[in-house]
């Protein structure tokens, strides 16, 4: 297995900071002003949705017959947990396309020598969110077939690619999507493969690749070095104890070794390295017979954030409405005395990975 770290750790002036449970934020986003910019939800907007679901049926009759706007409370019980990271970023996707950092130019120029691929090809984005990847593709000359399941989050990305041209955007999900078999020399994916049921996602990646094409995944990852290991450790001893329920199950950051040599060892079996990169439950046998060739590139980065900038993450992620109002406003409070006690930004360390690997087997 080839891996590759194509770029040195250093910190960056624009704050990049990890996404929490896999995503990726910058910057601020006002508690009231994305309540004040909510507008009425139409259930269709709700990725994923389906009413006779055992664990929706009941919380859809409820925002069905309420008469007045669903919480994202009740709107991310009308879904698997799965699919429920769609509906938070949908509900904020003027702020997440505001917020949400692109990727390193020197990772996709990788993926795209990986893929062999040329200006005129063309490639598939799943969850494309506001467009932070697809830019960057369009940029290259590729053509795209953008796949996002959150109705607000592809119209977004579809005004920012307005006039460049070589983008076209499907709003479904990457699942339910008709796409054609054969099609595309590259399928790619940021920071949104895990939201894919892997029972279907592998498979469907695979099916829609031409021979040979090559699937890329990139996303940000908490990294385990000196730079900023103490207050990542203040940050998540702080999360231990105001939300146990979430700490218990927060990914392990990793020094840059381990990350690599962890991928190395399940080199055999694409979605089991993928699996392992983000710990997301997502590895299946099947992934073994339908891509080969797995590769590992990675852009090691240092943020530093204040504590406005860390809670407008905090609003952002995928889990935040599963926070009590309490422990909110703890978090926010245990970043705001974090930051005062250093008097300076807080830093915590990333990297962004790349994984690719080129479709072997025919899908089943």
């Amino acid at each position: 297995m080839r891996a590759d770290v194509v770029g040195a750790a250093a910190p960056v002036a624009d704050p990049l900071v990890e996404g929490l449970e896999g995503q990726t934020a910058r910057g601020v986003v006002g508690h009231e002003r994305m309540e004040a910019a909510a507008e009425p939800i139409d259930l269709d907007d709700v990725p994923g949705l389906d009413p006779l679901e055992p664990h929706s049926a009941q919380a859809y009759e409820r925002v069905r017959t309420s008469g007045g706007r669903p919480s994202l409370q009740d709107m991310a019980r009308l879904v698997s947990p799965r699919r429920s990271g769609a509906i938070v970023f949908n509900e904020v996707a003027a702020e997440y396309d505001r917020r949400r950092p692109t990727y390193p130019d020197e990772l996709v120029d990788h993926a795209c020598e990986a893929a062999g691929i040329e200006p005129g090809d063309t490639v598939l984005e799943v969850g494309c969110g506001t467009g932070q990847l697809t830019r960057s593709l369009v940029g290259r000359g590729l053509r795209v077939l953008a796949v996002e399941p959150g109705r607000r989050l592809a119209s977004v990305a579809e005004r920012n690619l307005e006039g460049a041209g070589g983008a076209e955007f499907v709003n479904a999900r990457f699942e339910d999507a008709q796409l054609p078999d054969g099609r595309f020399r590259a399928v790619f994916s940021a920071a949104a493969f895990h939201w894919v049921d892997p029972g279907v996602g592998w498979d469907k990646a695979a099916r829609v690749l031409e021979p040979g094409g090559t699937l890329a995944l990139i996303q940000y990852c908490g990294l385990r070095v000196q730079a900023g290991l103490d207050d990542q450790a203040t940050l998540l001893a702080a999360l231990g104890r105001i939300a146990p329920e979430l700490a218990a199950g927060w990914p392990a950051y990793r020094d840059l070794d381990a990350l690599i040599a962890g991928a190395e060892q399940r080199r055999e079996n694409v979605s089991e390295v993928w699996d392992w990169v983000g710990s997301q439950d997502v590895a299946r046998a099947e992934a073994e017979r339908l891509f080969g060739d797995v590769r590992i590139a990675c852009v090691p980065l240092v943020a530093e954030h204040t504590a406005e900038e860390l809670n407008g993450l905090l609003r952002t992620a995928s889990f935040y409405p599963r926070l009590s109002p309490d422990q909110r406003h703890a978090l926010e409070s245990e970043h705001a005395a974090l930051y005062e006690r250093l008097g300076c930004r807080i830093r915590t360390s990333m990297v962004a990975v790349l994984v690719t690997a080129r479709r072997s087997g025919p899908p089943g």
